[in-house]
């Protein structure tokens, strides 16, 4: 654990990979985002959808190296402490989030793999289609499920910047600060 100005924060390589993945989940989502306004069938639209593909896969690469980081290394504690409710928020958010980079990614494989369909980045296959009887209708509900989750997150991410906005500029504690 390391310290700013002789408060405790995360160890640097747990900050380093909660601001990697949250650029790799906001290029996921502003690739997922821009893929629509593009015509089917054109070359920008494929690379904006390897792109999402890539921000995803990173984001599943990445997501056990942080978790057995984060079981490596304390959570530094809030200053001043936070209440009961709080603290207990405050965990279910994180839970939800670490499922969620976990999921997500691996939805969005299973959604290509159910169809029929190799995960290919910019035409270089890195997980060839191995069913050998595609289920396009399960991997639609896949999809689906796949998107309903995203648009969820959308929410669940704005609670977690909320929050921590919330702990720095109207509770004046070291939440945001431990992550800097």
């Amino acid at each position: 654990m390391s310290s700013i100005d002789g408060q405790p924060r995360f160890a640097a390589p747990l900050r380093r990979m909660h601001w990697i993945m949250f650029a790799l989940v906001l290029l996921a989502y502003l690739f997922i985002n821009l893929f629509e306004l593009f015509p089917k069938g054109s070359a920008t639209r494929a690379n904006i959808l390897a792109s999402h593909f890539l921000a995803g896969l990173a984001v599943l690469l990445l997501v056990l190296p942080r978790l057995w980081l984060r079981s490596r290394h304390p959570r530094p504690a809030i200053t001043p402490p936070l209440g009961h409710w709080e603290e207990l928020l405050g965990k279910l958010t994180h839970a939800a989030l670490y499922l969620f980079l976990l999921v997500q990614p691996i939805l969005g494989v299973l959604t290509l793999q159910v169809g029929g369909k190799a995960v290919t980045l910019f035409g270089v296959t890195v997980l060839p289609a191995l069913l050998a009887a595609p289920d396009r209708a399960l991997s639609h509900q896949l999809e689906n499920i796949h998107s309903w989750i995203g648009t969820i997150f959308y929410y669940v991410i704005g609670l977690h910047i909320l929050a921590a906005l919330w702990h720095h500029y109207r509770r004046h504690d070291d939440t945001l600060k431990r992550m800097l």
